[in-house]
């Protein structure tokens, strides 16, 4: 015999031959591997009130431990229950690995309605981490494009006040996608800021970043014209010899040689390039 038990987001799991009995909700506990920590008090209300009228139509899914049961499907089932009062609760009792768990609650969570880009990106990052699962087997999992995944994951790179408001709905996920493209953090908060007051669209907000970027790079091509020739013919001979872009600054007759890394590896070829140099 097949049984059908539903998630929370209406989809389906199969188990064959396995019966439902009712299980009391005092001996069932939260699956210690859900990514979800906060549930909407006025939908979990909304799901008491058809509990309570039509009881539960579809059975919870559960896990048995040497101390109760652990929730695999159907917290919000469970959490409703409790609300009308319920002392037992119909579910079907599997059994799995505790890998088995953690893998089906955060596809669970990423099949939720209300899901926003940070909690799909950090339920991504909870896969790879919990299951040492690389991007690809992710999204082959998942049945989604590896850039997809990727794309999502590189939010979390995001400062953590423009998540806030990513996970509050101020902006959406392709907001912070585009913000990305700001390298100055204290601009990308201000830009994130003003695309939120001012109600942004994603291809505004990408016309700005762009023209912001242009007004920079004419202004540091104004002031590279300002400087003596020499100094320019200095650059450029310590950019081919260290393989780093520098500039060199003069204000009131001091002056200044600044290298440009972009990573940890490219700051220590630096330092082992001018360590050889002096040693000379």
């Amino acid at each position: 015999m097949n049984i059908i038990a539903q998630t929370e987001d209406n989809r389906l799991i199969t188990t064959q031959d396995e019966e439902v009995q009712h299980i009391a909700l005092d001996q069932i506990k939260a699956n210690p591997y859900q990514p979800r920590k906060t549930f909407d008090d006025t939908k979990l209300d909304d799901l008491a009130g058809s509990i309570r009228q039509h009881g539960i139509l579809q059975p919870i899914v559960l896990r048995q431990t040497i101390k109760g049961y652990h929730i695999v499907v159907g917290e919000r089932r469970f959490r409703a229950s409790q609300r009308v009062g319920l002392t037992t609760i119909p579910a079907i009792v599997k059994t799995m690995t505790d890998e088995d768990m953690m893998e089906l609650a955060i596809i669970e969570n990423l099949q939720r309605e209300d899901l926003n880009a940070i909690e799909e990106a950090e339920s991504y990052r909870k896969l790879m981490d919990d299951l040492q699962l690389t991007q690809q087997e992710v999204a082959t999992r998942l049945s989604k494009s590896r850039p997809y995944i990727a794309n999502m994951l590189r939010l979390l790179n995001l400062p953590t006040e423009i998540m806030r408001m990513i996970r509050d709905e101020q902006l959406s996920g392709a907001h912070g996608r585009t913000l990305l493209a700001v390298k100055d953090k204290r601009t990308m908060n201000k830009m994130a800021q003003q695309a939120y007051e001012e109600s942004w669209s994603v291809r505004y907000l990408e016309d700005c970043i762009n023209s912001a970027k242009n007004s920079k790079t004419s202004k540091q091509a104004s002031t590279s014209k300002k400087k003596p020739k020499f100094i320019q013919q200095q650059e450029r001979q310590l950019r081919d010899q260290y393989g780093s872009k520098v500039n060199i600054s003069t204000v009131n007759k001091k002056g200044h040689i600044t290298f440009e890394f972009t990573s940890e590896e490219e700051f220590k070829q630096l330092i082992q390039q001018l360590n050889a140099q002096y040693r000379k």
